[in-house]
């Protein structure tokens, strides 16, 4: 692991120690997408202190190599802190990096768990008090590697369930579907499917008309981002909700935000911090978005343990999760925290299909 250290003076803070420090995270299983397949994961971990380390904050720059737009951003130290310096010597550093979502996640994260500030601590999950519903992820894989995922979600409990498709045999991934919805009807079983940009425009409607048998509740990214006109279309005239993920990716923006929602009314749009603008962009997507009556979810992009617990307390601030309202809470994309041999321990824990903070001493 290779390490570089600072000393940041902040405005509104006490002198800061920020250290950064780059880890390979190693899959236990191949994570395959219509895109490709990852073994590993490159990621540069943010750990703010004070003069005397009594109390320290986290966070995960984790671009993804082939999709995030800072992906090549990151992989000299020496830069990455000249941008956090350049960063927060300025009245908004988040403004600064907005072109940096991957480190612009990394740093308000670990700003904010560094004060515990109320944004991300002072909510039910923070405290313990309720668990975050979470999908179960189904890789791509041959086909009876496959359903023996699906079958090992449905005996941990979960009840929403999101296959990624587009890669195997479409005849075969039907047969999966259609194997699921025989035993599970939609009244107990929610179904997403993600196509990261798998179909071709002139193929797209006839995938969704397939896939509409089968109850599906949202289809992710079904064609490459950046087809407007063709996404508009599908957006509007396909038989599955149309959820956008890739399509969001680069706008960073506000009003590039609300134009991409305008021309193109998905109803649905998924949001990951690392990708997506960080906890600022994050929190602007989700509200533009519920301004126009588009639903959205937050999910993780393949973080560690770091990047999925502060995503997760995002989660919880942004869709006011409590006991209370817990019914109606939409599960979560968070469910990511066993796939890698060599992550990093923290405290959040899946049980069962809700994602929960261990109890803590703050």
């Amino acid at each position: 692991m290779r390490f570089c250290r600072m000393v940041i003076l902040h405005p509104l803070k006490p002198p800061m120690q920020i250290n950064l420090s780059q880890k390979t995270l190693h899959f236990k299983k191949a994570a395959t997408t219509s895109r490709g397949a990852y073994t590993e994961h490159d990621i540069l971990i943010i750990t703010v202190s004070g003069d005397n380390y009594e109390k320290i904050g986290l966070g995960e720059c984790a671009p993804l190599p082939d999709l995030s737009s800072d992906r090549d951003a990151y992989g000299d130290l020496a830069n990455v802190s000249r941008l956090i310096t350049e960063s927060l010597s300025c009245s908004d550093y988040a403004e600064h990096l907005r072109p940096y979502p991957a480190l612009l996640f990394a740093l308000e994260s670990a700003l904010y768990d560094y004060s515990k500030s109320p944004v991300l601590y002072d909510t039910p999950f923070a405290r313990s008090e309720v668990g975050i519903p979470t999908n179960g992820l189904i890789w791509m894989a041959p086909y009876d590697e496959m359903l023996q995922q699906v079958k090992e979600k449905l005996m941990a409990g979960f009840r929403c369930i999101k296959l990624k498709i587009g890669a195997i045999d479409w005849d075969e991934e039907m047969r999966l579907l259609e194997f699921i919805r025989s035993r599970f009807s939609p009244s107990t079983l929610q179904l997403r499917v993600d196509a990261n940009g798998a179909f071709r425009p002139d193929e797209a409607m006839e995938r969704l008309n397939d896939l509409a048998r089968f109850d599906i509740h949202s289809i992710e990214q079904p064609i490459p981002q950046n087809s407007w006109d063709d996404m508009a279309r599908l957006c509007r005239m396909s038989p599955v909700p149309v959820a956008l993920d890739e399509e969001l990716i680069g706008h960073f923006s506000l009003d590039e935000k609300k134009t991409l929602l305008d021309m193109l009314k998905p109803q649905f749009i998924v949001v990951k911090p690392t990708l997506h603008g960080g906890i600022t962009g994050s929190i602007e997507w989700v509200s533009e978005a519920n301004k126009r009556g588009i639903a959205s979810w937050m999910t993780s992009a393949l973080e560690s343990n770091i990047g999925l617990r502060n995503i997760a307390l995002l989660a919880a601030r942004v869709y006011n999760i409590s006991p209370e309202n817990i019914a109606g809470v939409m599960p979560q994309g968070l469910g990511t925290g066993l796939l890698y041999k060599d992550n990093i321990e923290m405290d959040v824990e899946l049980r069962g299909s809700r994602l929960w903070r261990c109890e803590v001493d703050e």
